[in-house]
């Protein structure tokens, strides 16, 4: 895994990689990590920093993780892992040992934060900012319904903002 300069996302549709191939967002030490599957959020400008920003709710075992360490990476994968990445977003860590199932291969970063050997890509990231969906704030309430009311079960989202601070390449 190498450092590449970060304009080299600019080559990646990011449309496509978070919404069709997913990522994985991992938190924790290479003592006890947990890694979650997402399909929502988007890499962007903001506060004069490159940034993402992901969802997570609070139901989800790697929310604790998020909320307890400054880091986390966002990973991406040739579609051969897609399988893992299947798993990784339909179990929990509290459940499976999700690096024992999916064969995939912790990699800490000079950072500290965590990744793993198999990603494509990997951005590592320090968290700048979370909030916590509101129904009120919901101004297109069919949204509201379509993916929270309609959904028994489910919170609403945790949303965070990390600045992109490196990015690796296989």
């Amino acid at each position: 895994m190498k450092e590449i300069d970060r304009k080299e996302l600019g080559r990646e549709d990011v449309f496509d990689i978070i919404g069709q191939e997913w990522m994985l967002v991992t938190a924790g030490s290479k003592e006890k990590l947990n890694t979650m599957t997402a399909s929502w959020g988007g890499l962007g400008w903001l506060w004069n920093k490159p940034v993402a920003f992901v969802f997570i709710r609070p139901e989800r075992y790697t929310h604790d993780f998020v909320d307890a360490n400054d880091r986390m990476t966002l990973s991406f994968y040739d579609k051969d892992w897609h399988k893992a990445l299947q798993l990784c977003g339909s179990k929990s860590g509290r459940d499976i040992n999700k690096v024992a199932a999916t064969g995939l291969s912790p990699v800490e970063l000079e950072s500290g934060a965590m990744t793993f050997g198999q990603a494509r890509i990997t951005l590592d990231c320090r968290k700048l900012f979370k909030t916590d969906m509101t129904e009120a704030a919901f101004l297109d309430k069919e949204v509201l319904k379509q993916f929270y009311n309609d959904r028994p079960g489910g919170s609403l989202h945790s949303v965070y903002v990390v600045e992109i601070e490196h990015v690796y390449s296989k």
